[in-house]
């Protein structure tokens, strides 16, 4: 493993999924969000082929989708099924759209799909 990717990597097709979540969301256009976020459209078109955006680009997105950047970081030391579930766990609870009793419906859900989809790693 090279020291540049000692840490971890971005995962820019996960990033580019999360923005496209928010645009249809939002009901707009790839063209409006280069516009409203401040990016060129090019950027835009670079990260839909995989590519990273720099470092200006990632902070006007995640700014104008209102995520963090630290969620699409994919470190070598991957968390641990309780944290991904924990993190599922308190978006949904946070989600002002859900009622609690939905946010914990949804929770329970996820919770067996993921125990049924997720790969096993090494025992």
């Amino acid at each position: 493993m090279s020291e540049r990717n000692a840490a971890g990597r971005f995962d820019a097709a996960a990033f580019h999924a999360a923005l496209d979540r928010t645009r249809q969301e939002r009901g707009v256009l790839w063209k409006d969000v280069a516009k409203q976020a401040g990016v060129s459209a090019s950027t835009l078109t670079r990260l839909a082929q995989g590519r990273r955006p720099d470092v200006d680009g990632l902070a006007a997105l995640v700014t104008w989708a209102n995520l963090s950047a630290d969620d699409f970081v994919r470190r070598h030391d991957a968390p641990r099924e309780a944290d991904t579930l924990a993190k599922v766990a308190t978006h949904l609870r946070g989600d002002r759209n859900l009622t609690p009793e939905a946010a914990e419906a949804l929770e329970a859900l996820i919770a067996v799909a993921y125990k049924q989809l997720a790969t096993s790693g090494p025992e």
